[in-house]
């Protein structure tokens, strides 16, 4: 899988970018067949905003988050990705197994 982490108006540590990596773990534990990652990490005044774009198989997932703590927002980022990703996960699953359903029954 691709990653891209980048800063606009933020040097991105080596902290942040390890933070970053371990979330981004839970994401290849939950589906391996994520395409790519785009995280944009930028400061405003006192907001920290976090923008991911997540391509999966399938589908294009974004989440933004906007705390007053970096850390904080790259949390919210990602589980707002992870829930994302499990309803697009269950919408794949549901379709197949109707699939196979309807191939039982009629054919």
């Amino acid at each position: 899988m691709q990653f891209q982490l980048s800063g606009q108006h933020i040097e991105v540590t080596q902290a942040l970018r390890d933070h970053v990596t371990a979330k981004l773990d839970k994401l290849t534990r939950l589906d391996d067949r994520l395409i790519s990652l785009s995280v944009v990490l930028s400061v405003d005044k006192l907001q920290q905003f976090v923008e991911g774009t997540l391509a999966a198989t399938g589908a294009t997932l974004h989440a933004e988050a906007a705390e007053t703590d970096m850390y904080v927002s790259i949390d919210v980022m990602f589980d707002k990705l992870l829930c994302q990703l499990r309803k697009h996960r269950e919408k794949i699953s549901d379709k197949h197994q109707r699939e196979a359903r309807q191939e039982r029954l009629y054919g």
